[in-house]
């Protein structure tokens, strides 16, 4: 119950007729537009950085729905072709608006994060997703706090299974963002603690000590 209420809740910024578009989706896949309900969702995403975050959500209830009802997969391939759009033209979204480039990169995460066939992320997306990771490793983005709390954030979220997929790509990534930490100027006291933070939790297989947990949080909430 908690999780419908939750997706209900994420609907209601939406206007009447996309609300009842996507409650319909949500429980009767076959009876609207999947291909609008994906543009729609993916735009709202792109747009509000909230929704972004439970995005993931929504669709994993439509694409298990759609296969109850149907055993079609019209909303996931509309989905990923939309999603494959956005990437490519993510440099021109990131110069254009910041706010836009971060919300992709939290929706595409998400995606990531709940969509698995045969309870393994989809392949598809391994690739995109480490592109995107790497762009935030880049200097210009981690001189940018957004884009590094965008990147720390994800990686909280999936580093661990986007690393059981490729292993050599996050070892990659993160000697790059080792060497931002360590050589890079221009970086802001929070950009430094964050890189530091999310280096100490992958070298912690993930996870973070107590005492790690008691001295980043204390850092942050400061």
């Amino acid at each position: 119950m908690e999780n419908s209420n939750k997706e209900e809740y994420k609907i209601q910024s939406f206007d009447a007729e996309t609300q009842q578009l996507l409650k319909t989706a949500l429980k009767e896949p076959g009876a609207v537009d999947l291909e609008k309900v994906a543009a729609v969702i993916v735009d709202q995403s792109l747009k509000d950085q909230g929704f972004s975050k439970e995005a993931g959500r929504i669709c994993f209830t439509i694409v298990q729905a759609e296969t109850k009802q149907s055993g079609s997969n019209v909303f996931r391939r509309s989905l990923l072709n939309r999603l494959q759009q956005e990437f490519k033209h993510r440099e021109e979204t990131r110069s254009r608006s910041l706010q836009e480039w971060v919300c992709y990169v939290t929706f595409i995460c998400n995606v990531f994060d709940y969509l698995k066939v045969n309870n393994m992320p989809m392949m598809a997306l391994v690739h995109p997703v480490y592109d995107c990771l790497f762009r935030l490793g880049q200097a210009d983005s981690l001189r940018n706090e957004e884009e590094v709390d965008c990147l720390v954030l994800q990686l909280h979220r999936i580093g661990d299974q986007l690393e059981k997929m490729d292993v050599q790509r996050m070892d990659d990534l993160f000697f790059m963002l080792r060497d931002g930490f360590l050589l890079q100027e221009g970086l802001s006291s929070l950009a430094r603690l964050l890189l530091l933070e999310i280096l100490e939790f992958r070298a912690g297989g993930w996870r973070l000590s107590d005492t790690g947990q008691k001295y980043y949080y204390s850092e942050l909430t400061d």
